[in-house]
């Protein structure tokens, strides 16, 4: 059985809502960011960029969102396997979630580790604007590649993940994001929360009744988001 070391409403919510839809299981171990456990020897023996999530596997620690993902669909086939025609699809919508949305939403997350506090008011405009091209692709690329997008499927949950994390954790001073705009990205977001394993993870995670389409501050039953 694999261990997901989590922390609440982090990247390890993308890998729960593929490993929970896909029946695969799992135990969690907390990661307590209050005390940023994170930073502790014994994590960063697991993961040294002390990131979450890391998912302990029976050949050991596997950390980063991305490469997770792509671990679980290879060894559990909830992605098109080498030589289908779909996986150049996936691979690149997979990559470009890890290393261009997510990694863009982090300066929005962090904007002090990426340029002066005077500069942020001009950060956050460049940072939307990218955002919102990028859901502007994924939204195309949802429509175009429906079944690799499916929920639970990789692809989606780390989509609608980014869009809920656009609403709560983005302080730019004044609303930037509406997943209305993306009727596609909506339509994943609506799927997952009529998915049986969604309120399971909700309610675990303190997410509220829809995590997705109408995200609130979460609540946990354990450790923090932040």
């Amino acid at each position: 059985m694999y261990t997901l070391h989590y922390a609440p409403d982090n990247a390890s919510l993308i890998i729960r809502l593929v490993l929970d839809g896909a029946g695969i299981p799992y135990r969690t171990a907390l990661v307590d960011r209050r005390t940023r456990q994170q930073d502790s020897a014994a994590y960063r023996a697991l993961n040294p960029a002390g990131l979450i999530p890391t998912l302990i596997t029976p050949h050991g620690p596997i950390s980063e969102t991305g490469a997770i993902l792509l671990w679980l669909a290879d060894t559990h086939g909830l992605g098109p396997k080498p030589a289908d025609p779909d996986r150049l699809p996936f691979l690149k919508w997979l990559f470009f979630l890890s290393n261009t949305a997510h990694a863009d939403l982090r300066q929005m997350f962090y904007p002090h580790l990426y340029c002066p506090v005077e500069a942020h008011p001009a950060h956050a405009e460049i940072m939307t604007a990218r955002m919102n091209r990028h859901f502007a692709l994924l939204d195309e690329a949802a429509a175009e590649h429906p079944a690799l997008f499916a929920p639970p499927r990789p692809l989606s949950a780390y989509t609608i993940t980014l869009a809920r994390w656009c609403v709560l954790y983005t302080d730019t001073g004044k609303p930037w994001f509406s997943l209305g705009n993306y009727p596609h990205l909506q339509a994943l977001a609506e799927a997952q929360e009529r998915r049986v394993e969604t309120p399971v993870i909700a309610r675990a995670e303190g997410l509220g009744s829809a995590p997705f389409t109408d995200p609130q501050e979460p609540n946990p039953p354990e450790g923090s988001a932040l």
